[in-house]
């Protein structure tokens, strides 16, 4: 059967995309509800759970990383984005059929390994469609076509949880498997194979040339973000912005679908819940988008944040009342009370997150320097997924350390500090204020000062308890920003780094080595273990002593260091 390409015209091009973001959403709608609501049925608690669904989030947050490469990287034979889209989406179907003989809940850890590959594929994917997009559609289609994007993603997530939770109670747990890969399969077969991308223009460079620009892309994409991040106030505050929660995220990650089953809610009943709420919420995107464009960005946004607090409290003060404090084992009988509580507080929050959705992005565009978009607004979406991983993580421990009302009440809390930030980041015309340098030099203190706390932190870690994990997570983000920073300020420095600039490139990747840290708290006592211990307690003290050194030297990059930094 021939099947015409669908980039040659404005509604094959629509449709492709809209098709292209449903296969990014069904991945993570059949991990944050359907597979959690499974785990949590097989006992699996929400500490467990909650580590699950960031570990596949976490990849998100870095696909900025391969950008470089899938521009450098192509095939005449398959197209230049259509290749990666095609590969990628051959993974993510193998990496799909690859979980149905991996037992649950026994097989947790595997499990997770391989939906962390399948979500690692997923996240080239996302930037190969939105190359493909750049560079496909008019300037006329691009809005249109961004709400058809969100939009599929939207249903995609809805498919991959609420549909196949429906279809688990008709063809069984094994199969769904099958059904999120077929899914995946058909548009990969009707939309991606037909796509004929017009050939490059130029020839490849030999393999060593290709990863000599790849490299050199990635230092390019370091040293721009890194000065357009640091060249206002807003792109500065920004970057705590979004790495803060966008408002209370307890209601939109498996903390939801954990207390349906506790509930006693059944398949059928939370893929319900999951649907009416992804339908609410795809609706009030539209409003929300058209308000804050009526009456102004920043201060609908910073409503709607408040707002998303609202059914969090509603439903921390009814869990009180009912003295459901504690998580408890799955299988007792429903609680009617309960279930209506929590539909109430879903389908609020679901209105007040989908005003707050495409408002936020367009928040974040407002202070992204147009001359680098790309590169600066990828690393704030980035950021935000960073976010969500970190909330979906800290959220899991504290319901089993804290139970639930008082893990709701610091959501609810922390989920509105971002709002303080908000005066700060209005639209920008000029994108160099002159006060780089001095953030350059504060942040480099504040990192540094947390690179030497965890010298501190690491003997007395058991006095946090169960808060370990968080206390983990943080400083993971610590010594990954603080690599990234040292990383970009090289560059940015150039000879004004002194010495200091060989050093960097030694604190670095021992910074982004400290995750290994977990496994060492699992290694046997000995001679070994002795060892890594102390390299665990010199990697930060002499990062952090290269993070207060650097904030120490001349940040202002002569003009011709610049043009050769573009340059290069």
């Amino acid at each position: 059967m021939f099947i015409p390409n669908p980039l040659a015209s404005r509604n094959g091009r629509l449709a492709a995309f809209f098709c292209l973001y449903i296969t990014e959403g069904i991945p993570l709608g059949f991990a944050a509800t359907a597979i959690a609501t499974q785990l949590r049925r097989h006992g699996v608690g929400p500490a467990e759970i909650g580590a699950f669904v960031a570990s596949f989030y976490l990849p998100w947050a870095f696909k900025w990383a391969v950008g470089p490469f899938v521009d450098v990287y192509r095939s005449r034979r398959w197209g230049h984005r259509r290749g990666w889209i095609l590969f990628t989406q051959i993974v993510m179907v193998l990496t799909i059929l690859a979980l149905i003989p991996v037992p649950l809940p026994s097989g947790l850890g595997l499990f997770t390994a391989i939906l962390l590959v399948h979500n690692t594929f997923g996240a080239i994917q996302d930037v190969a469609i939105d190359s493909l997009a750049v560079n496909t559609l008019s300037e006329q289609e691009r809005g249109l076509a961004n709400g058809l994007m969100f939009a599929g993603a939207s249903i995609g997530q809805a498919i991959g949880g609420s549909g196949v939770l429906f279809a688990m109670g008709y063809i069984g747990f094994d199969l769904s498997f099958v059904v999120v890969a077929a899914s995946l399969a058909m548009v990969t077969a009707f939309v991606v194979l037909p796509m004929r991308e017009p050939p490059a223009p130029h020839v490849e460079p030999p393999v060593e040339g290709r990863l000599r620009k790849a490299i050199a892309e990635m230092r390019g994409f370091a040293l721009e973000s890194f000065r357009s991040f640091l060249g206002t106030r807003g792109a500065f505050r920004g970057v705590f912005f979004a790495l803060l929660p966008a408002g209370a995220m307890s209601l939109g990650l498996a903390l939801q679908s954990n207390l349906g089953v506790e509930f006693g809610m059944n398949d059928d009943q939370v893929a319900m819940l999951n649907l009416w709420s992804s339908i609410v919420s795809a609706l009030a995107m539209v409003l929300g988008g058209w308000l804050s464009d009526r009456w102004g960005r920043r201060s609908t946004l910073a409503v709607y944040l408040a707002l998303m607090s609202l059914p969090v409290l509603y439903l921390m003060w009814e869990l009180n009342r009912h003295g459901y404090v504690m998580p408890r084992p799955p299988g007792g009988a429903p609680m009617p009370e309960l279930i209506r509580i929590l539909w109430i507080a879903t389908m609020a929050y679901a209105v007040f997150q989908g005003l707050m959705y495409g408002t936020r992005s367009a928040i974040m565009m407002d202070v992204t320097n147009p001359a680098v978009a790309a590169t600066q607004f990828t690393a704030y979406m980035a950021m935000m997924n960073l976010a969500i991983s970190i909330a979906a993580n800290w959220q899991g421990v504290a319901v089993e350390a804290w139970g639930y009302p008082v893990t709701l009440l610091v959501d609810a809390i922390t989920g509105v500090l971002c709002i303080f930030l908000l005066p700060a980041m209005k639209r920008e015309l000029h994108f160099d204020d002159g006060h780089a340098a001095a953030r350059a030099r504060k942040f480099a203190v504040v990192l540094g000062v947390c690179c030497l706390s965890y010298v501190l932190y690491r003997p007395n870690a058991a006095l946090f308890g169960s808060g370990q994990s968080m206390m983990g997570t943080f400083y993971t983000l610590v010594f990954i920003g603080s690599a990234l920073f040292l990383l970009a300020g090289r560059e940015a420095l150039g000879e004004a780094a002194g010495h200091w600039r060989g050093l960097i490139l030694w604190a670095a990747p021992l910074l982004l080595a400290m995750h290994l840290r977990y496994p060492v708290d699992k290694m046997a006592p000995g001679g070994l273990r002795s060892v890594a211990e102390v390299a665990l307690y010199l990697v930060p003290l002499f990062a952090g002593v290269v993070l207060l050194a650097v904030s120490r030297r001349d940040w202002r990059v002569p003009e011709e260091a610049e043009v050769v930094a573009v340059a290069s």
